[in-house]
């Protein structure tokens, strides 16, 4: 995939786990790298010193993306340094908390829906402009498994959150299309990351190893591939619209 070499490359929520990998495989292919984080400053300057280790360029951007003029601020930092943007990742993302339906006040659903529904559009819709001028490019949103089956224990507001995702992909798609952007997603199943710390408890994440026909979680690094593939025109351009599965069979749609 040697054409994401110089490819500017904005990857929200690259601080750790899935991100944190992909923005470092991305380094590895000689990619310029805007690493965003919220919080997480040291473990994102972890992230960049290891991209340019590997050949690539970085960036630490911070912004909250819920917050519309942060989310302006960062994406004008990211063209400015770079002069364009090439590949949008969208992957910030998470539970917020664990709650049934049923028990989901006002601030937790707003909370929800905002950092895992709205983000995706907040952050796209000021990229589009900027990537279409430049000749377009490719978009990957980060859904989940569980916008195909609702979820697990007090996960239905994040899973419902991932089914829009995963939705407003393929409308990106169709409407992107005329702008030379393909817009694809993807769909990792329980992989062992940060982002079940505090959520899922080690007896939870064993069972879902059970229920997997591999046999196993996935790994972070495991997830790389497909956003490779997916970035890479050479590699995929003709595929958009599509959600690429990485869950070690356990849903196949």
């Amino acid at each position: 995939m040697n054409d994401l070499k110089n490819k500017a490359v904005l990857l929200t929520g690259a601080s750790t786990g899935i991100g944190a990998a992909v923005a470092r495989g991305l380094g590895h292919a000689g990619a310029r790298v805007a690493v965003h984080y919220r919080g997480k400053r040291d473990e994102a300057d972890a992230v960049a010193r290891d991209i340019e280790a590997a050949g690539g360029q970085a960036i630490v951007v911070q912004a909250d993306v819920t917050d519309s003029a942060a989310v302006d601020r960062m994406v004008k930092t990211v063209h400015d340094t770079f002069g364009r943007i090439d590949v949008l990742i969208n992957n910030a993302g998470g539970f917020v908390k664990r709650s049934p339906i049923a028990d989901a006040d006002d601030d937790y659903i707003d909370s929800v829906f905002r950092l895992n529904a709205r983000s995706v559009v907040a952050v796209s819709r000021r990229v589009i402009p900027l990537m279409a001028a430049g000749g377009g490019g490719a978009i990957i949103n980060v859904t989940t498994q569980a916008a195909r089956t609702g979820g697990g224990p007090g996960a239905g507001l994040y899973a419902a959150c991932k089914g829009f995702v995963s939705t407003i992909t393929r409308t990106m798609a169709k409407e992107l299309v005329k702008d030379g952007i393909r817009v694809n997603a993807v769909a990792p199943g329980v992989i062992e990351t940060p982002f079940h710390d505090g959520h899922s408890s080690p007896e939870v994440l064993k069972n879902f190893a059970n229920a997997i026909p591999m046999g196993r979680l996935g790994t972070a690094q495991e997830c790389v591939g497909a956003f490779l593939f997916l970035a890479s025109a050479a590699a995929s351009g003709y595929v958009t619209g599509q959600v690429l599965e990485v869950n070690g069979g356990q849903v196949m749609p």
